[in-house]
């Protein structure tokens, strides 16, 4: 197929893409928005609060990731399963995730709480580590309704019913604000918990979503299938490498968050509100991501090899012109945005200051997230595992301790040096998506 006619059907996948990605975006969002409402509602507590909160969500990001990673494969069956016209087996992979994902967030919950034990050796604020502990314990129980979520989203998104999943992550946040406003500052003659109380008003939220989504699952029958052993050790082999390059993704992120703990807890705070904005804006690349494997792995299930190229384009040319949007608004805004959310001059100039070198790093990220995807979705695991480990681990991050430690550059050292890695995960992992996709446009 020659160059034009890929271009030209990319251009008719554009609209289907963003059909399912649009609402895919929105329930990654919802998720986000979570963490920007505690965002929101722990700052006015002070600098220390807001830095806890900040070391607690780099924690968080590697055991997303990795759960995130590993029900991946559920999603990916699914899909193929529903451009096959195979209703049963959709079912049949939904009860086998839903079988595995207890045991994937209660193995993150316990490996999170193990890391709060090493905190005080890898240079942390002590000030910070006085308060953290009860709010740390609480986000790490919201790994196991998060796990169960998950799946329940990756084959509601399969099955073509993005917006069904998007309703229960909004459902999540809804309910965490009065859970937080009540936790946090009290009711009455009642103080509230303050950090504490976001933690476990986050629990709760996850926890009555997640009830409401099998309450939902049950009555249209989608529970219906027999557990099956064989499926759930396919899904979980399947999982492993996608949970494994997650995981080295997360927490390369997570690790990046560490590094800037080390300049202390100024330096977490500014982070913490550039994530908090930065995150919901990264969504259209993470539900494109999604929605690009979905796409793909349908087109592969109902026998259309053709079909995949033209899908990767449209998805990967729609994330390049969002971020492109995106880095020039945070450039313009991200002063006010940072002054809107704390009253600490020391954490409003720095914040402005990552603003511009996150937004850089934006496009790349998008593009690099986006071809992942839909390796994914041609259930190519393994290899960009291994790439996306090296990058990050062996490039990366010794490049960001680099700029920021030895070369004295800081906060804003670091994080362009993991951007310089981001880069270059941005153009191998398309290139590799082209070659193996070679045999169907000959």
């Amino acid at each position: 197929m020659a160059t034009t006619p890929i271009i030209a059907t990319a251009r008719t996948e554009v609209a289907p893409l963003l059909h399912l990605a649009l609402p895919i975006v929105a329930g990654l969002a919802a998720s986000t928005l979570i963490g920007v409402v505690d965002t929101i509602m722990i700052a006015p507590l002070g600098t220390l609060p807001l830095a806890a909160a900040s070391l607690t969500t780099a924690a968080m990001i590697i055991f997303y990731s990795a759960i995130y990673g590993f029900v991946s494969a559920v999603g990916i069956e699914a899909a193929h399963r529903h451009g096959g016209a195979q209703a049963d087996a959709v079912a049949a992979a939904l009860r086998a995730g839903l079988g595995l994902a207890p045991l994937a967030g209660l193995v993150a919950s316990l490996l999170m709480v193990l890391i709060l034990l090493i905190l005080p050796l890898i240079g942390q604020p002590p000030e910070v580590l006085a308060i953290i502990t009860p709010y740390w314990l609480a986000m790490a129980a919201v790994l196991v309704p998060v796990a169960l979520l998950m799946v329940i989203a990756q084959v509601l998104n399969a099955m073509d019913r993005p917006w069904t999943a998007a309703g229960f992550a909004f459902l999540a946040v809804i309910l965490n604000i009065p859970l937080n406003y009540g936790l946090i500052w009290g009711i009455g003659n009642w103080p509230g918990l303050g950090l504490v109380g976001a933690g476990l008003a986050s629990l709760i939220a996850e926890t009555l979503a997640l009830l409401i989504a099998i309450t939902w699952l049950a009555r249209h029958r989608l529970l219906r299938a027999q557990p099956d052993a064989a499926l759930r050790k396919r899904l979980a082999w399947g999982g492993l490498p996608l949970a494994i390059g997650y995981t080295g993704e997360g927490a390369a992120f997570a690790v990046v968050g560490l590094m800037l703990g080390i300049f202390g807890a100024t330096a977490l705070a500014a982070n913490q509100i550039v994530q908090a904005v930065g995150g919901v804006l990264y969504m259209l690349p993470l539900g494109m991501a999604a929605a690009v494997a979905i796409r793909i792995g349908q087109a592969s299930g109902s026998g259309d090899p053709a079909r995949l190229r033209p899908i990767a384009v449209a998805a990967i040319g729609v994330v390049t012109v969002w971020m492109v949007a995106v880095t020039i608004m945070l450039i313009l805004l991200g002063g006010r945005i940072a002054a809107a959310l704390s009253d600490d001059s020391g954490v409003v100039a720095l914040a402005t200051a990552m603003f511009v070198i996150v937004a850089l790093i934006q496009v790349a990220d998008g593009v690099q997230s986006t071809a992942l995807g839909a390796l994914r979705g041609i259930m190519d695991f393994v290899w960009p595992t291994r790439l996306t480990l090296l990058s990050y681990w062996l490039f990366a991050l010794p490049l960001a301790a680099a700029l920021g430690f030895w070369a004295g550059f800081g906060p804003l050292g670091v994080w362009a040096g993991y951007g310089v890695g981001i880069a270059l995960v941005a153009i191998i992992l398309p290139a590799r998506f082209w070659w193996l996709t070679a045999a169907a446009n000959r």
